[in-house]
């Protein structure tokens, strides 16, 4: 089974470009979405207040995940190591496509550490005030909670008019959301994420060491 996690925050990338990403990834590698997991929880909520989450990935062993990036699972360090240990420990195989690197129970200590001491690093750098999110990101949307079903339709070739009378919205607001976030492009795989080249040795080697 192939999960797509998805959590969308006002400090994150937003719900559409971490799909964008996973989607693109997905088709490129051939890879079919079973499921899609959209967690809407703060990122102030621990790890032990999100049992619709542990509950979900325990569920769903030997799953394949894919995510954007380590900071959508958690932000808490301590919540991360958990996180992480319960992932390999059911037998998930973890893409985190914005690093591209795959972690599973066969991955090295060294790996799962160096992306452990990235996350460390964003956390300690006080000039990112906002995690993931680049400079001149778009904001969310209003739209964002329909994004899956945007995308079915997109799929089914279904047409703007179309769309707008299912979801009860604005058929122009629905069009420019569309457009500005490119999801027709997203729906069917045309924005690749660029490939790292050696990209496990990368992480490894930016872990910082004190002095």
């Amino acid at each position: 089974m192939v999960i797509a996690y998805i959590r969308p925050d006002k400090n994150f990338d937003a719900a559409h470009e971490q799909l964008q990403l996973i989607n693109s990834y997905a088709i490129s590698n051939s890879l079919v979405i079973d499921e899609e997991f959209v967690d809407q929880t703060s990122q102030n909520k621990r790890l032990k207040d999100r049992e619709n989450v542990t509950n979900y990935f325990q569920s769903k062993i030997g799953a394949t995940l894919l995510v954007s990036d380590v900071w959508v699972l958690s932000t808490d360090m301590e919540d991360i190591i958990q996180m992480f240990s319960c992932l390999l420990k059911n037998d998930f195989s973890v893409h985190f496509i914005k690093r591209s690197v795959i972690i599973s129970q066969q991955s090295s200590v060294m790996l799962v550490l160096g992306l452990m001491d990235q996350l460390r690093q964003t956390m300690q750098n006080e000039s990112t005030k906002a995690i993931g999110r680049p400079k001149g990101s778009r904001s969310n949307s209003k739209f964002d909670k329909y994004i899956n079903e945007i995308l079915g339709y997109i799929k089914e070739k279904k047409s703007v008019s179309e769309m707008a009378r299912i979801l009860n919205v604005s058929r122009s607001s629905l069009k420019d959301f569309i457009e500005s976030r490119e999801l027709k492009e997203v729906a069917f795989g045309s924005l690749l994420p660029e490939e790292l080249d050696n990209a496990e040795e990368q992480v490894i080697s930016q872990i910082n060491c004190p002095k």
